[in-house]
């Protein structure tokens, strides 16, 4: 046995080194990855971004080429840090810095010097980049906007954080990502997928050809083309009349939820954000505190509806049973409510039934009526409760849930809101009563306001709006846009509504704003603007606020216009939102005399007076 023991020493020694070994090849690959390190480069295929088109087929947004000087730090050789800084036409400290911050996130691999390249810096510089050993240039491509409106919706992109490159193993530095818009919720699609290259290297560093003739390479695959809902010539009419003003407008698809226009005033041009030019653009931008034209206020400011509000206020009544067509409420310039409290109200006949009250958008009508549906409930809470719950299936008091990545939820008040509101006092309906004509406690969002509108004009029933239509040609199918979302209120109490909203043009509050040949049906509101100065609480110039679908009997669109200190409903959210209408429906404007009037009229003067916009109640 003791002549044997040398020889299973050996063999039993050799078996082990083989398990190692077998061990270490087909098992675990974290010696690979290293071995790969030192003697594969790896080198990215960037895609081309997917393409953006709106609903009828125009291009928005294309590609150009752009390029980036790329370092992998351990393979610099000395160079002359002056002549490539000139080069790059960067600081010697700059360069320096940036060359610091390469080594930090890595020493082989590879990092942005300079970002985004044109092509003629490229043709300046690709010469004598081989001077510069351990400098490579990556081709990749920008944006290319083709049209000069939508840079709110439409986003853009820029470089990633580090910290999205750890949240992501797909990103690496200098990579770019959608940072806003359509371009961040849709990153997925629009990105396409990179290819990978891994080229060998011998012993002195030098490449030598494809790592096992290319069996792991991967061809790089363009990013998926979306349309859009928006209606670019719609979108773009929209921002020449919101020029010079601050504001929202939003326009749907009554039938479909599809985004007509989102617009938001002030407004800037897309290629502003684009190559190097981004970053010193963007800081102005930002700090524009007068104008602040990075707020979406189509999706992220809020605003009290106003007068439109009394639409559903009548709707409430209505299916609540505490009025009908036929109940009439007397109006003396207002109504008295406690003690010496009044809620005052414009000269019209009196006494009024719900559709005219619509119509001359009467306060005491709505006050009157919006306490009889509080107060048919053993308590105020309850009451408060049953409102709550009718205003929010038409997509108030929360996020809609639309496929854009801003916005605000708005506010609708409930029993517990007014708790907490009136801790120590058993509150009652004239506590509230602001609410029956959009002021008070409730807010909205001009996307909102758009959707109720929609929903209005489809006889009680949305859906959720949405601003993509079709992926590589193909139309969405997802259920959250498809399926209809209904209201709580009848069918049929739409029908004396929607008579007085449309008799706020033939007769009413909006007449003169008629377009030839299309009934609308619209709701006018003017918010008072309210601020601090020094202070003290300053009122300013009123906002103009209205709502409208159209045609009356086969809405094709539904708008809300928003105009901040536009003065009253009527004067220019009106007139815009019919020009909109017309425009839409038509492909021509008529009204010309209308069209002329908003174009010539600016209120850059009131924004230069100190406001925040926002504190502000409605009026009428």
């Amino acid at each position: 046995m003791r002549k044997f023991f040398p020889i299973i020493l050996v063999s039993l020694t050799g078996l082990i080194f083989l398990i190692r070994l077998l061990y270490l090849q087909v098992i675990d690959s974290s010696y690979e990855a290293l071995s790969l390190n030192n003697a594969v480069s790896i080198k990215y295929d960037y895609p081309q971004r997917g393409y953006i088109f709106d609903r009828e087929g125009n291009l928005l947004v294309a590609n150009q080429p752009s390029y980036d000087v790329m370092v992998i730090p351990r393979e610099i050789k000395a160079f002359d840090t002056l002549e490539l800084a000139s080069l790059l036409n960067i600081t010697k400290e700059k360069l320096i810095e940036r060359l610091d911050k390469a080594r930090v996130y890595s020493p082989r691999l590879r990092s942005v010097i300079i970002p985004q390249l044109t092509q003629d810096e490229f043709a300046l510089l690709k010469e004598k980049m081989r001077k510069y050993k351990g400098f490579y240039i990556q081709k990749r491509s920008l944006r290319d906007y083709k049209v000069a409106h939508s840079a709110s919706v439409l986003g853009y992109i820029s470089e990633v954080t580090q910290s999205e490159v750890k949240e992501s193993s797909y990103y690496k530095l200098g990579d770019l990502i959608g940072r806003s818009g359509v371009e961040k919720q849709y990153e997925s699609l629009l990105r396409g997928i990179k290819g990978v290259n891994y080229v060998q290297k011998d012993r002195f560093n030098r490449e030598i050809g494809p790592y096992k003739n290319g069996i792991y390479d991967t061809l790089s695959v363009k990013g998926k083309d979306i349309t859009l809902t928006l209606d670019q010539e719609l979108q773009a009419y929209g921002e020449k009349l919101m020029q010079n003003k601050h504001g929202g407008i939003v326009a749907i698809e009554p039938k479909t939820g599809e985004l007509l226009s989102v617009v938001t005033a002030p407004f800037y041009d897309p290629d502003l954000l684009v190559g190097r030019k981004r970053s010193g653009n963007y800081t102005k931008l930002y700090y524009d505190s007068i104008n602040k034209p990075l707020l979406n206020r189509s999706l992220q400011a809020m605003y009290p509806p106003g007068s439109p509000f009394k639409a559903l206020t009548g709707l409430v009544a209505l299916e609540e049973g505490v009025t009908d067509i036929n109940t009439k409420e007397s109006c003396s310039h207002g109504f008295r409510y406690g003690r010496n409290a009044k809620m005052g109200c414009h000269a019209h006949a009196s006494p009024l039934a719900l559709t005219p009250a619509l119509a001359n958008s009467c306060n005491a009508y709505f006050a009157k009526t919006y306490r009889r549906i509080i107060e048919k409930y053993p308590t105020a809470h309850k009451g408060m409760d049953v409102w709550y719950n009718h205003l929010s299936s038409f997509g108030l008091g929360n996020y809609l849930g639309n496929d854009l990545p801003v916005g605000q939820p708005g506010r609708i008040p409930d029993g517990d809101y007014y708790d907490k509101w009136y801790p120590n006092t058993r509150w009652a309906a004239t506590y509230t009563l602001s609410n029956a004509i959009g002021q008070g406690e409730i807010l909205a969002t001009p996307i909102q306001m758009a959707n109720f509108t929609a929903a209005i004009a489809n006889r009680g029933y949305y859906y959720t709006p949405h601003i993509l239509k079709a992926i590589d040609g193909e139309p969405i199918k997802d259920e959250k846009f498809t399926q209809r979302k209904k209201t709580s209120i009848s069918k049929e109490h739409f029908e004396p509504i929607i008579e007085g909203m449309h008799q706020v043009y033939t007769s009413g509050t909006a007449k003169y704003l008629q377009i030839p040949d299309i009934e609308i049906c619209g709701k006018t509101g003017t918010a008072e603007n309210f601020t601090r100065i020094d202070g003290k609480r300053t009122q300013l110039t009123d906002h103009s606020l209205f709502v409208a679908f159209a045609p009356k009997d086969d809405p094709k669109i539904a708008i809300a216009v928003i105009v901040e200190n536009g003065y009253w409903g009527s004067r220019y959210a009106g007139r815009i939102a019919s020009l909109m209408i017309e425009k839409y429906l038509k492909g021509k404007i008529t009204r010309k005399d209308m069209e002329q009037w908003i174009l010539t009229h600016s209120l850059e003067e009131e924004y230069l007076k100190p406001y925040s916009g926002e504190e502000f109640k409605i009026n009428q």
